[in-house]
């Protein structure tokens, strides 16, 4: 039996028809150009990936940077709030400890001062009595005589102790001009005239207005000059003289 023959070769492609190699070419072409096209939007967009990353990243720095700025200023404000408060609970502490001071300090002194008024009206009655001592009273003329150096000089008592002071008068006359002589060899009398106008009256309870525990007031120069010798004020003056060592005697842990 004999061979079939072979089919022939296909042409080659230079063989192809011009119309048909053109569309091959514009095909292979399009590839090229897509592929061109997926290249430049794969890489906008790995640009775009890494624009986007930095944006993020530099948001979230700044964003951080913000937080901590806030953070930062309100514990600047807390830290300033507090220590106002602290101040203002200090300021108040210390306001209230010297009034507490203050106040004691007031008290303390008030009370002594209670405790000296008392010493002074307890000596009060004791000293009534002296008012009808001549020996004092002749004392008393005597002391305020030396204050005026007067050649007439007015005595002023209560009415209860014109008898008495009416007796000193003569013996406070010769003693004064004894101390002058004594003191400055000159010779000096005095005379003393029993005033008509009359001191207050003894204290007395339930009575108001002045009054007086006895002793002398001496006035000249037609009462122009005037030397009160009262034991009322002989007794202040006492008071005042001797507080500091009555008050170590009544307070001396103070």
């Amino acid at each position: 039996q004999a061979l079939e023959p072979l089919p022939p070769p296909p042409p080659p492609a230079a063989a192809l028809p011009p119309q048909r190699a053109a569309l091959r070419s514009a095909a292979m072409d399009s590839k090229e150009a897509q592929s061109q096209i997926a290249q430049m939007i794969s890489f906008i967009a790995s640009e775009a990936s890494d624009k986007a990353n930095e944006i993020q990243k530099k948001g979230e720095e700044e964003f951080s940077i913000e937080v901590h700025r806030l953070i930062t200023e309100q514990k600047e404000k807390m830290r300033q709030g507090y220590e106002k408060k602290v101040k203002q609970i200090e300021t108040q502490y210390a306001i209230a400890k010297s009034m507490a001071i203050n106040k004691q300090r007031l008290e303390k002194i008030k009370a002594r001062q209670e405790v000296m008024s008392k010493v002074e009206n307890d000596v009060r009655p004791k000293l009534t009595a002296q008012a009808q001592d001549q020996g004092f009273i002749t004392k008393l003329i005597v002391q305020g005589l030396l204050m005026l150096l007067e050649e007439k000089v007015t005595v002023r008592c209560r009415q209860a102790d014109t008898r008495a002071v009416q007796a000193c008068l003569g013996k406070a006359q010769s003693d004064y001009a004894a101390l002058i002589k004594a003191e400055t060899g000159a010779t000096k009398a005095v005379t003393l005239v029993l005033d008509s106008t009359f001191l207050p009256e003894a204290p007395a309870p339930g009575k108001t207005g002045p009054s007086c525990l006895g002793g002398v007031m001496l006035l000249c120069q037609d009462g122009k000059i005037s030397i009160d010798n009262t034991i009322d004020v002989r007794l202040k003056l006492v008071m005042e003289q001797a507080k500091p060592a009555i008050r170590g005697l009544l307070f001396p842990s103070a």
